[in-house]
């Protein structure tokens, strides 16, 4: 049994130590925004937030987690509306098939917390996620739009 905080709420989950909190989320808090892609960290659909900072939660397993450490998905990034990236990824129509999209955004929303306006460089150390359908322009110029509306 795991205490996980999670989008604000202790939750208790009931898995194996060794269970990455991918499936912990998916399965057990029933969360199901999280996307499961490779299971080797690589792709990215995974990407929640852990205190702040962007993981790939494929591979992070539930026992290397605290209970005070805070746990954001993409159901929590912005209990109160839309955040100003998903804002200009509807603008702008980032995704395509949209399954990367929810690790893409959180990868994002990462970002602009530690960098409110990222330079190109910036962009590209970030957002190591793959995209199948290959929306990158796209997803630069979401990150570059809500970037302004943080700004504004």
């Amino acid at each position: 049994m795991a205490k996980l905080n999670i989008n604000g709420q202790v939750v208790e989950i009931s898995a194996a130590d060794d269970t990455p909190l991918l499936w912990a989320l998916r399965e057990q808090a029933g969360l199901t925004g999280t996307k499961y892609g490779c299971g080797v960290a690589a792709c990215g659909a995974c990407t929640v937030h852990i205190d702040g900072l962007a993981t790939r939660s494929c591979a992070m397993p539930i026992s290397a987690i605290t209970e005070s450490q805070k746990i954001v998905t993409i159901e929590g990034l912005s209990p109160n509306g839309m955040h100003p990236i998903q804002v200009a990824w509807r603008d702008l129509d980032v995704p395509q098939c949209g399954y990367c999209q929810s690790g893409m955004i959180m990868a994002a929303a990462a970002l602009l917390a530690e960098k409110p306006n990222p330079t190109d460089a910036d962009i590209n150390a970030a957002m190591t996620n793959i995209c199948r359908c290959g929306t990158y322009n796209r997803v630069r110029a979401g990150i570059r739009q809500a970037a302004g509306v943080r700004q504004g």
